[in-house]
């Protein structure tokens, strides 16, 4: 796990799992409204790279920002500041040829934890969704 960086009045910080998944499969739960509805939110939507995300009735707005092939997906929620994002990346593990899913975000400094816990969660429950559990 990278050490926390601050940048401004939000902290970088980057998580790392391991999904036993092929890359391809695991890209398109993080990319796809379809996918991303299973279990990152209750519903997802997209229209170009504006992507739409709702919890509990409540819509919150992000826009694709870039996709490198199968490897990295970023978003930045429209809240966020211009040097702010969430990302997925991909590595498969050279010895152990695992999947390995690194999500990248930003959160106030007394949120990280919290968040890193609903992270958790929402990695569990992709874990589940995509049968590698």
């Amino acid at each position: 796990m990278q050490p926390d960086i601050y940048m401004g009045k939000t902290v970088k910080y980057e998580l790392e799992y391991i999904v036993r998944s092929s890359p391809s499969v695991l890209h398109n739960f993080l990319i796809t409204p379809t996918g991303l509805s299973q279990w990152f939110a209750d519903n997802v939507d997209n229209e170009g790279n504006t992507y739409f995300f709702t919890w509990n009735g409540v819509e919150e707005e992000a826009e694709l920002l870039t996709t490198d092939d199968d490897d990295s997906i970023r978003f930045r929620w429209d809240y966020y500041d211009d040097d702010e994002f969430f990302e997925f990346r991909i590595e498969q593990g050279e010895i152990t040829g695992d999947t390995i899913l690194y999500i990248t975000d930003f959160a106030e400094p007394n949120e990280v934890d919290s968040q890193k816990a609903l992270w958790d969660s929402q990695i569990k429950n992709l874990i589940k969704r995509i049968g590698a559990a």
